[in-house]
């Protein structure tokens, strides 16, 4: 086989695995991004997130990842629910977290990927990351052609929204290579003028240090004052950029089993939520990306997200 139909196969493998959308790009430095990246640490945006300041040049380069790398394989996998649980004043959990940790359902997709990979091509060497290394994954994403990077930071797809999670295969082969995606956004600003905390300043940057998402997951302090009342009760991440966009008017909800909702999530009333045990929750969010706060942490959440 040729690189096209080498790459035409590896898009086929993918959409076989329920991959929504697959693109390949050169595995090479990140030269656009380096300078971004520098000043969006200099600035602190990172806030107390100081992993983001450990392998800078491994963000940028896959080839100190996965020696001998060729081909960066971005693949998109659907998350919207079928049923959005955070209506009325009930208190919230972002969506991407209503069912099993995606780590472990995309991770294990990845695997098969790779296996049908050597069956079908041969011997392929590399590694899958999902979420879980110094990877850019939404750089490699836009660069495949994939989408491109919304005002909100978050990689955004004409047909599909932004409710997916993002997953990369580097490998050392080469494979006929996408171009990325232009821009769509054009003058909209739906997502920086609904974000409650300011955390989007201008576009196509996030201070990640005024995110709800950061407050109810990575902050493992005491949650500032001057945020008290702007969390529209958030209680685990945050979808407010992404509800408020556009272009998730074409998102259609997945059909993945294991992103169903856990069972009795849909009848927690906010009293629960407050009355919330230590059992409970750890029956409620097994095997859950919730697990990542704690308990202690989702109770200061549930506690801080109820203050007027």
């Amino acid at each position: 086989m040729n690189k096209s139909s080498q790459s035409a196969l590896v898009k086929k493998l993918a959409a076989d695995l329920g991959f929504q959308f697959c693109g390949i790009s050169k595995a090479e430095f990140l030269e656009e991004e380096a300078p971004r990246l520098e000043e969006w640490l200099r600035r602190g945006y990172q806030g107390k997130m100081s992993y983001l300041e450990n392998h800078f040049d491994k963000r940028l380069d896959p080839t100190l990842l996965v020696p001998g790398a060729k081909s960066v394989v971005s693949l998109v996998y659907n998350y919207f629910p079928n049923n959005n649980l955070g209506q009325d004043d009930n208190f919230k959990i972002a969506k991407y977290a209503y069912g099993e940790d995606y780590h472990f359902v995309v991770k294990d997709k990845l695997k098969l990927l790779i296996e049908s990979l050597q069956e079908s091509i041969g011997e392929i060497n590399g590694r899958a990351f999902v979420d879980s290394a110094p990877v850019m994954e939404r750089a490699w994403a836009q660069r495949g052609g994939v989408g491109w990077i919304g005002k909100n930071s978050l990689l955004l797809n004409r047909k599909a929204g932004s409710f997916f999670f993002l997953a990369e295969l580097i490998i050392d082969f080469e494979l006929e290579v996408d171009g990325p995606m232009k821009d769509y956004c054009g003058t909209c600003t739906a997502c920086m003028d609904a974000c409650p905390t300011d955390a989007i300043p201008e576009p196509y940057v996030v201070d990640g240090s005024k995110c709800i998402a950061y407050f109810t997951i990575e902050l493992k302090d005491q949650i500032p004052e001057s945020v008290k009342g702007k969390f529209e009760n958030w209680i685990f991440g945050c979808d407010i950029c992404q509800d408020v966009c556009p272009w998730n008017r074409f998102a259609t909800p997945h059909s993945e089993p294991q992103f169903e909702p856990k069972p009795g999530l849909d009848k927690i009333t906010n009293q629960d939520w407050k009355e919330l045990t230590e059992d409970v929750f750890q029956k409620l969010f097994k095997n859950s990306a919730v697990k990542r706060t704690g308990f202690n942490g989702l109770k200061r959440n549930i506690q801080f997200a109820g203050k007027k």
